[in-house]
């Protein structure tokens, strides 16, 4: 079976945020769990997607399962959309895809300019009181503090200023009290010349991952919390971790549209 590895939310490789794909063509089920589990672990990737074909005339094309290298999740924006330009880029999907998902019916439109647009659920965000201790493992002062619901399973922790974003170094250990699966830290860009609109970073301890590296889940929060404060329902999102990334949003109401590019950089044969 052939497994690529795609860098999604980017269009240079060994940027943005690295999926396993694999596709599932002569499958009418998903294999065990078990296996599906360790083929993620293997990967160790934030995230492996796997996807097979479901029947003409359905409400969806492919079924789409997520697994990071320790648990499967609800919602992956980034491996969604490395799973798309799979598709695209081997001729094994035209136009629009329609995956179902733990998620529902998530749709991926390929674009002209060559990115691909996501249409997921909007995150309902939910102000909380900062949880105690929350300040000392996330290493920042929140100003605002927001659960984004069990799709998401995060809080949305607002802090001072792009440059505390940049200079986080949580102790994950302490954090992975705080949420189902971790804390989104976000600030308003400081230069409104520097492209994009808000930046953030995102740590997942709960489904063994450190920090991502560029979120497209994250984003169906980030969207409608920034377009409010903003203003402006279309915004460019910059995830600030070491390989970076940015997210292109639109707020459609109880939709989020989630734009990017992906590009392969390995491809070969899963022999187990």
């Amino acid at each position: 079976m052939r497994i690529r590895i795609v860098d999604a939310f980017t269009d240079r490789p060994f940027s943005g945020n690295p999926a396993g794909v694999m596709l599932l063509h002569d499958a009418d089920a998903f294999p065990d769990d078990a296996w599906l589990q360790n083929v993620a672990l293997e990967v160790h990737h934030s995230e492996t997607a796997f996807a097979h074909p479901l029947p003409e005339g359905g409400e969806a094309d492919w079924a789409l399962r997520w697994f990071t290298p320790a648990t499967e999740v609800a919602m992956c924006g980034h491996a969604t959309l490395a799973t798309a330009h799979v598709l695209h880029a081997t001729g094994a999907h035209q136009g629009p895809v329609r995956f179902a998902t733990r998620s529902g019916v998530l749709v991926a439109t390929p674009v002209h300019d060559g990115s691909i647009t996501l249409d997921f659920p909007t995150a309902p965000l939910t102000p909380v009181d900062p949880p105690e201790g929350l300040a000392g493992a996330l290493g920042a002062e929140p100003l605002t503090v927001l659960d984004t619901g069990p799709n998401v399973g995060d809080l949305l922790v607002e802090v001072a200023d792009e440059k505390t974003v940049h200079g986080l170094s949580p102790d994950l250990r302490a954090l992975a009290a705080h949420s189902a699966r971790g804390v989104i830290a976000t600030a308003r860009a400081e230069d409104p010349a520097g492209g994009y609109d808000f930046v953030s970073r995102c740590f997942f301890p709960n489904v063994g991952i450190d920090e991502d590296p560029v979120t497209g889940s994250a984003h169906t929060a980030l969207a409608p919390f920034w377009s409010e404060r903003l203003g402006h329902p279309a915004l460019t999102g910059l995830q600030a971790s070491p390989r970076s990334g940015r997210v292109h949003t639109e707020l459609r109401g109880d939709r989020t549209l989630l734009t990017g590019r992906a590009v392969t950089v390995i491809e070969g044969e899963l022999l187990a």
